[in-house]
């Protein structure tokens, strides 16, 4: 008979990001498993998802205990997994595993422990409320995290960093975590290089929402080079901080040298990457924010394409320094323009087997391993 695993999720297709990816590529690799029966609980979005083979979607999530309980209690689960902190709360109900993410439970969103107000008669207090009261959903969420997380049977982290971090923060999560890392969709591999005879093209790929990615300060070290060096710079995400960074290069007279390409589907994601020479995403690390890993690194080596990045949170593992990558030590724009030169003027070189060869490294398939592992084991308990 097979296990039946319940994945819980607020962040899966058709939305954009690395705990969707985390999501999508998890979900297809367990449904893969023969033993495994794999149904994963989605926001209402996701109704237009197909689900890869093997794997059942019901969008029926709303991202609040209070009102999610109530449809998942009765669901034929043997054993729960969190895709995010955010979740957790489901660990003092029922067998469950929590994957984090580093940000997930650092600044937990969305708030799932905000009261169950989804009801008639409320919708239309509902911007007031969220407005007024999330300070005391966001501590609500909090204190669910300091009870669920350490009742969780199993937690599954992106990166060394990233279970340091949470252990320093729950100790009482002790000896549960496991670090699984995260994988690479092999068709990354398949991206040819594009790189003969052209000026060299610079990518970076996130959301345009977050000033800790630091994008404005690798324009601004551009800058300082526009004069010395050709180069292409594209720039892919959607978010909040895009106009602001449009009118900064503008600003520094770098239109010519960059383009933003807004969201871009996958097919056009691997254009870019086959374009490619470089990858960067020096980003930060803020009190409740840092990289917990870095996906978008994996792709780009996958695909051939080193990586600049600043040597920081989880990122460090994310790149091996000289084969997929180089370092800053810190983000600003003279350490991020000295590297950029270094790599511009070929005196920093990297290879683009190399970056493949790192990347073989990590693969979904290890991580739903380490998953699988702990389903089992849970279920061998529970049946005792």
């Amino acid at each position: 008979m097979k296990l039946r695993i319940g994945l819980i999720t607020s962040e899966f297709p058709p939305d954009l990001g690395g705990v969707e990816t985390y999501a999508w590529q998890l979900a297809r690799e367990l449904g893969r498993r023969p033993g495994l029966q794999v149904t994963v609980y989605a926001p209402p979005k996701s109704s237009t998802v197909i689900p890869p083979p093997g794997v059942t979607i019901k969008p029926i999530l709303q991202s609040c205990s209070g009102l999610d309980w109530p449809k998942l209690k009765n669901e034929p689960i043997d054993v729960w997994h969190a895709l995010s902190a955010c979740h957790a709360w489901i660990a003092e109900k029922r067998p469950t595993v929590v994957s984090v993410h580093g940000n997930d439970f650092l600044a937990p969103y969305p708030l799932t422990a905000r009261p169950a107000i989804d009801v008639a008669g409320f919708w239309r207090l509902r911007h007031w409320l969220w407005s007024n009261l999330q300070p005391l959903w966001r501590g609500a969420t909090r204190r669910m995290l300091e009870r669920a997380l350490p009742k969780a049977n199993a937690l599954i982290a992106n990166s060394r960093y990233t279970a340091d971090v949470l252990l320093a923060r729950y100790p009482g999560c002790a000896n549960k975590i496991h670090v699984a890392w995260v994988g690479v969709d092999p068709v990354f591999f398949e991206v040819p290089r594009e790189t003969k005879g052209k000026v060299p093209q610079l990518l970076t790929v996130c959301r345009l929402s977050e000033e800790r990615k630091n994008v404005d300060l690798v324009l601004r070290a551009l800058a300082t080079l526009k004069d010395r060096f050709a180069f292409e710079y594209a720039i892919a995400g959607e978010g909040a901080l895009r106009p602001a960074l449009e009118c900064l290069a503008e600003s520094l007279g770098l239109g010519s040298h960059v383009r933003f390409v807004g969201r871009v589907s996958d097919v056009d994601l691997r254009q870019l990457y086959a374009q490619a020479d470089l990858f960067v995403l020096t980003a930060s690390i803020i009190p409740g924010s840092h990289e917990g890993f870095g996906i978008v690194y994996l792709e780009a080596a996958a695909s051939g394409v080193p990586s600049l990045a600043a040597r920081l949170a989880g990122a460090a593992e994310a790149i091996a320094e000289g084969l997929s990558g180089f370092f800053v030590e810190q983000p600003d724009v003279l350490s991020i323009s000295n590297a950029l030169s270094s790599f511009l003027s070929s005196e920093t070189h990297l290879d683009a087997e190399d970056c493949r060869g790192f990347a073989r490294g990590f693969s979904w398939a290890r991580v739903a391993d380490v998953a699988e592992i702990a389903y089992q084991q849970i279920s061998v308990r529970n049946s005792h």
